[in-house]
């Protein structure tokens, strides 16, 4: 169907033959309104034309760039078509190359029932392509012959990787259930080695009876730990009774404690010791053979914390400072150039030599545990509250190899830290620092038409910030955004153009409550108290008012107070008075989260006896920490067991190259950790893999809110390409070319957000953001907004 197609608009358009303009000075002597609702009714039907021409690969720009080519008010379909094979055509030539421009124009093919195009339609596609780019027919022909090859390889080795992976993990799971089943509860253990039930309980009291796992059983009502045993282990220990029953419980001989090894894999507790999660802090023997001290300098936002940690470092002969986010990264760097202190940078994907410094700025997760350092800096440590991150600052703080460990946060963090300390048995002295300008709670909520210069507007999800954005911007005001998805570069020219003036107003997720340096803001108004977090909508808590509140105000700047607000009809203000009245609030688990490293998990495998990293993460995720353990607590591991489940049919890679792929950050919402297996299959292959391209981007003052998240999801796959070139730079060649791509991605993406949109519609997946009037429409969970926006207009 899809040739056909194809074939129907090349005998309408002549190949690649512009659609016919004569009637250009009728379309524009037609009235407006009914211009546009011919263009809607073409890019309706031009939908539907796509979907049937199944080896187009079309973007939903392209089908706006073809309707804004077209001017022939009578057009038939086939000259709908041409218009878009031209458009199509187009953006594929800013590809550079026919081979980059086939593998952007896979993705974007639409997906047959078992997921993915037929191979006759990639083939068509690739004959496409080459037509793009002129190519001669020979090699046309050539070109898409090797392109539905190549592919049909592809897919073969990404069924067997899938196939090898599938069955490794259901192995795994198999063998985790058999040896689960295999257990014996307290009362069985007397039979079995023909003891007393006295001399059993003795026993497991003392540890000479290894438990092989813990489980919560509900009895009368309530719910119990019962204990659980492995018969095969309990059986390698039956010749030491009557050694056990002869000497005293507290003197054992070499002989009973050698007794007490357990087999290889034979438990939980076995894995648990090799493991040593329980006892993470010896994990990091230097940390450990320094005398080490540490200084938690605590208070709120806008306080001086940094200039406190900095100003410590800069005053050291070497040092780190590490922090949450390579934008903070780089701050921290050129804060200590200004001081004329030479500094490196290290982060996951970006790597700056300094000859002769001993200074390195770096994100937390780079922390070095070998080289030590006389002082260091982390910063964000209310982040150990972090399911997911928080285990980066346990190692950080616990491992890192300074004599002085300068620990910053907000009050809140205050008992974790104290309780790494004493585990580490480091002696802890507290500096507590107060704000240093005021921060007032305003007392009635605040009209969207009064948000003004120097205001900092606060929303919960990216689609929010655009429709706040398009609504302040119909109100004359200019606006700059920050969200997650920007890259640090555009996200700091953003905040440039803020802090210097060019916009008024700053439109922002809670990603401003990280430290990032926007300037003095005159007030933080909330456009909700309530955000979506994954799971639910709930409340704000105090700490995220006050860590994103408190960027109101500046210190000997324009706005020595801070105001913090709600939108109207956004939520209570006397919420935010309470937050800000209210003192810390410390976590509900104090126990620090930790996470396996690489020693770690080669460790475990070995012991269970497996090369599957996915059964290697499932048994540390059952094994590893106790749930009562009153020390530590096991970090959210379920990012790290899905690229695991992944890659692990690729077998070619080791289990601690394909451990490397899972600690790559992927973004799972953009289909990353199938990108990732993908990846790891070429790896294992020995061919190389190209990083990721947006190819051609409309001028960026005609860009559709499309492009910009195109050109921020492939700057984000570019990120993750980064990071595993570092690792892998063999494999991951071409990093010349992926700065090229990050450098044109992020200017492209500057110029479209400093760009002021006039009369525009930019269209998003789910709804349309009217930038010249008209209704908000979005998805459901943002129809608060639209209520929100229209009683912000009332009197």
């Amino acid at each position: 169907m899809g040739q056909d197609h194809l074939s129907r608009s090349a005998n309408g358009g002549a190949g690649r033959q512009r659609p016919d303009r004569s009637a250009a000075p009728a379309a524009e002597a037609a009235p407006a309104g009914q211009a546009e609702l011919r263009r809607r009714r073409w890019r309706s039907r031009l939908e539907t034309l796509a979907r049937q021409a199944q080896a187009l690969p079309v973007r939903r720009d392209d089908l706006d760039v073809a309707v804004a080519g077209i001017s022939d008010p009578d057009v038939g379909d086939a000259g709908l078509l041409a218009a878009l094979r031209e458009a199509v055509m187009a953006r594929l030539g800013g590809y550079g190359t026919p081979e980059t421009a086939l593998a952007a124009a896979l993705d974007e093919l639409p997906k047959g029932p078992a997921g993915e195009a037929s191979l006759e339609v990639v083939g068509h596609c690739a004959s496409f392509v080459a037509e793009a780019f002129a190519l001669p027919a020979p090699e046309a022909a050539a070109f898409a012959r090797r392109a539905a090859e190549a592919e049909r390889r592809r897919r073969s080795e990404r069924r067997s990787a899938a196939r090898a992976a599938r069955e490794t993990r259901a192995e795994e799971e198999r063998r985790l259930k058999a040896w689960e089943a295999s257990l014996i509860g307290a009362g069985a253990v007397p039979e079995l080695l023909g003891c007393t039930r006295a001399e059993a309980e003795r026993w497991i009291r003392t540890g000479r009876l290894p438990v092989a796992r813990r489980v919560a059983v509900r009895k009368g009502g309530s719910t119990v730990r019962e204990l659980q045993f492995d018969p095969a282990t309990l059986e390698t220990l039956r010749g030491s009774l009557p050694e056990w029953r002869n000497i005293d419980a507290g003197s054992p001989s070499p002989a009973v404690r050698e007794a007490r090894a357990e087999p290889r894999g034979a438990s939980n507790s076995a894995v648990a010791r090799v493991a040593g999660l329980d006892r993470y802090a010896a994990h990091f023997v230097t940390a450990r053979a320094l005398n080490r001290r540490i200084i938690a300098c605590l208070g709120p936002t806008n306080s001086g914390k940094t200039y406190f940690g900095l100003t410590r470092l800069a005053e050291a002969e070497s040092g780190l400072a590490l922090g949450p986010l390579r934008l903070l990264a780089h701050e921290y760097r050129e804060a200590l150039e200004a001081r004329g202190v030479p500094t490196a940078l290290s982060t996951g994907e970006e790597r700056i030599l300094a000859p002769g410094s001993r200074h390195t700025a770096a994100t937390v997760e780079m922390c070095p545990f070998r080289t030590p350092v006389d002082v260091a800096v982390i910063d964000e440590a209310q982040m150990l509250a972090d399911p997911e991150r928080g285990p980066a600052w346990t190692a950080a703080i616990m491992g890192v190899p300074a004599r002085t460990v300068i620990v910053l946060g907000a009050p809140d963090a205050a008992p974790m830290i104290q309780r790494i300390a004493t585990l580490c048995g480091d002696p802890v002295e507290e500096v507590r620092l107060e704000r240093m300008g005021p921060l007032v709670a305003a007392p009635d909520p605040v009209p969207l038409d009064d948000i003004g210069r120097g205001d900092a507007v606060i929303a919960f999800s990216r689609r929010e910030v655009f429709e706040l954005r398009a609504a302040l911007l119909r109100r004359g005001r200019s606006v700059a955004v920050v969200y997650g998805a920007l890259g640090p570069t555009v996200r700091r020219a953003e905040a440039r153009r803020f802090r210097e003036g060019e916009a008024e107003v700053l439109v922002a997720t809670d990603a401003i409550g990280m430290g990032l340096n926007i300037g003095p803001l005159r007030r933080v108004v909330f456009s909700a108290l309530s955000k979506w977090d994954g799971q639910q909508d709930r409340p704000l808590t105090v700490q995220e008012i006050k860590q994103i509140g408190g960027r109101a105000g500046r210190f000997g700047g324009a706005h020595a107070e801070g105001t913090v607000a709600v939108l109207k009809g956004g939520g209570d203000p006397a919420a935010i008075a309470h937050a800000l009245a209210a003192g810390p609030v410390a976590p509900g688990d104090l126990r620090p989260p930790v996470a396996p490293d690489a020693e770690i998990i080669a460790a475990v495998a070995a012991e269970i006896g497996t090369e599957s990293l996915f059964g290697t993460l499932r048994r540390i995720e059952r094994a590893v920490l106790r749930r009562d353990d009153p020390n530590y607590r096991l970090g959210d591991l379920s990012t790290q067991i899905a690229i695991a489940a992944a890659v692990d049919g690729v077998r070619e890679l080791s289990l601690l190259d394909r451990w490397t792929y899972a600690m790559c950050p992927a973004d799972e919402r953009d289909e990353g950790v199938e990108r990732l297996a993908d990846w790891a299959v070429e790896h294992a292959l020995g061919r190389a893999v190209a990083p990721p391209r947006a190819g051609h981007l409309p001028p960026p003052a005609r860009a559709s809110q499309e492009a910009l998240q195109l050109a921020e999801r492939v700057h984000r796959r570019l990120v993750a390409w980064r990071w595993m070139a570092l690792r892998f730079p063999e494999v991951y060649r071409d990093i010349d070319g992926a700065l090229a791509e990050s450098r044109r991605l992020n200017e492209w993406i500057e110029a479209v957000l400093a760009t002021r949109p006039s009369g525009r519609v930019l269209v998003v997946p789910g709804g349309v953001v009217g930038e010249a009037g008209g209704a908000l429409q979005g998805h459901s969970r943002r129809r608060q907004f639209g209520q929100r926006a229209r009683a912000a207009q009332q009197p």
